[in-house]
């Protein structure tokens, strides 16, 4: 319990972006034809059209690396107050997030872009708290 209120911020963090990514993985995974579709009509007129499948792949590998991190970073914090997996974790999530972002706006989907400015704070928040 001691480690818990110790890191209470960065496993918390943790949590929220393995709930973020491992949803959003899963939700890839089980509906990778929808997904694949959207994603296709959104890059219809970028340089992207030609690569979606690829694309897609790349994103839901490092969503899936990045809320599996995150799971382990929360419990290595807990088990023993370490912080080598969390700081992966965040580190691997901001350039996701990075890559979705990009992604967002070659689409020039702007309030897409938005909405991924603010899970990229907190992810950030975390990337200092794992360094200082």
């Amino acid at each position: 319990m001691e480690n818990f209120t110790s890191h209470a911020v960065q496993i918390l963090l943790l949590v929220f972006l393995a709930i973020t990514f491992l949803q959003s993985g899963i939700d890839k995974i089980m509906d990778w034809k929808g997904n694949l579709s959207w994603l296709t009509g959104h890059f219809s007129k970028t340089f992207f059209k030609g690569m979606v499948p690829f694309l897609l792949g790349i994103i839901l590998l490092a969503e899936m690396i990045s809320g599996i991190l995150s799971v382990a970073g929360a419990f290595q914090f807990i088990a023993d107050g370490e912080s080598t997996m969390a700081f992966c974790a965040a580190l691997i999530s901001a350039i996701t997030l990075l890559l979705l972002l990009f992604g967002q706006r070659i689409a020039k989907d702007y309030e897409g872009a938005k909405t991924i400015v603010i899970y990229f704070i907190p992810t950030i928040f975390l990337l200092y708290l794992l360094q200082s």
